[in-house]
């Protein structure tokens, strides 16, 4: 029988655990352990929203107080678990007190990537993961000031977008030759980039750093690059990526091998541990290899298939994961994973703002790009879960609907 379930972590995925667990029926004790002194929050809008000002920090949250209260989800919160005791089954806080756990649900996301160069811990370089973090360069901000964003994935790009927003100055500095390399085909990169520089955004390709220079205060000054240039900054944000939060799992003898490893059910090795959110790492049954996800849509999907079943219902994780980006004006949706394509097709134009690149491999749809286009998106969840294989024909024709290019 499994009675007390405690959650290590209080972002989305530990969040939506703990009510889903309720919602289905569990009706014996659930604690949600969080290092933040913070109600479980919005993690997507601190670079965007939350950042700009635009979003009040009682909005950010998912749930309010009440909503715990109501339904008796004890919260540990500004507590951090030290260890985890698998043979006593409990987790050792850092206030010396320890839980008893029938399950144990690992929830502890990932951490920015740190820059090792010479200058990285001067002040006025920030990082952005945590409400915490947004503060801080909120406050460091005014507008004239030169901003230099070092990483151009999603992060970068949408910090940038939001500090041209505030009237800072803000250049870009990637280390690739286009941005969002990893993530999108070449043709969405070029787009945004050019929407980016439309705004005023310098963005610099392969641009290598090798140190940021203070003042005699000890404050960034300029970022030095590997050809010799200096690019002024009074502010410096770095987003170069993200390393999962498995050290506890580590710890505890769990297998970790870029998160932590988990089976299709979301449990790791020992069967009264899973592990969930950005810390995990599981079998895509769609896509056949091990994957590490980083996105809100996979923290509520393992959520919810961790508390399928720890209420008795056997439920597998397997989704086709779907990321989004805003930026400016433009909505940018990822539906599937386009690694290994052997083709890629363009519906619409960049010209008109509004346009998808579809992937295929074997005639298999496997991955959608759309940059303004909810109704491709809509239909490539379909389309790409049930492993459709369209006409590339059709598929080249915008005038076509997505869903009639079989």
């Amino acid at each position: 029988m499994i009675d007390h379930v405690v959650i290590v972590g209080a972002g989305q995925a530990a969040a939506h655990t703990a009510e889903t667990l309720r919602r289905k029926g569990h009706a014996g004790h659930i604690t949600l352990i969080g290092d933040e002194g913070e109600l479980p929050y919005q993690r997507p809008p601190l670079s965007k929203k939350y950042l700009a000002g635009d979003l009040e920090h009682d909005r950010l949250m998912l749930r309010s107080r009440m909503h715990y209260d109501e339904h008796r989800i004890a919260l540990r919160l500004d507590q951090r678990v030290e260890a985890i005791d698998r043979a006593r089954r409990s987790v050792h806080l850092a206030d010396g007190s320890s839980l008893q756990y029938d399950a144990l649900v690992i929830a502890t996301g990932s951490r920015p990537r740190r820059l090792e160069l010479p200058g990285a811990d001067l002040a006025g370089v920030h990082y952005l993961r945590d409400m915490r973090d947004a503060q801080r360069l909120r406050a460091d901000l005014r507008p004239g000031a030169h901003a230099v964003v070092i990483g151009g994935g999603y992060i970068g790009l949408e910090t940038a977008a939001t500090l041209r927003h505030l009237g800072v100055e803000v250049r870009v500095l990637e280390l690739a030759a286009r941005t969002m390399n990893r993530a999108v085909a070449e043709v969405v990169s070029r787009f945004y980039e050019a929407e980016h520089r439309r705004h005023g955004v310098d963005i610099e390709l392969g641009a290598g750093i090798t140190a940021i220079q203070g003042d005699s205060q000890g404050r960034v000054r300029a970022v030095l690059g590997a050809d010799g240039r200096e690019w002024r900054a009074d502010v410096v944000v770095v987003g170069v990526g993200v390393l999962p939060n498995d050290e506890l799992a580590r710890d505890a003898g769990l297998e970790c091998a870029n998160g932590i490893l988990v089976d299709e059910f979301c449990r790791t090795a020992d069967p009264a541990i899973y592990a969930i959110g950005d810390c995990s790492n599981h079998p895509s049954l769609h896509y056949g290899r091990r994957i590490r996800l980083e996105s809100v849509d996979n923290a509520v999907e393992q959520a919810n298939t961790v508390a399928a079943n720890l209420t008795g219902t056997v439920t597998r994780h397997d989704r086709v994961p779907w990321f989004w980006s805003d930026q400016y004006h433009h909505k940018m949706l990822i539906v599937g994973l386009s690694q290994d394509h052997d083709r890629q097709v363009l519906r619409g134009s960049p010209a008109d703002a509004a346009f998808s690149v579809c992937y295929l491999r074997d005639g298999e749809l496997i991955a959608v790009d759309t940059v303004n286009q909810p109704r491709d998106q809509m239909a490539a969840r379909k389309l790409v879960a049930a492993r459709m294989r369209p006409d590339p024909a059709k598929l080249a024709d915008p005038k076509i609907a997505l869903k009639d290019c079989l």
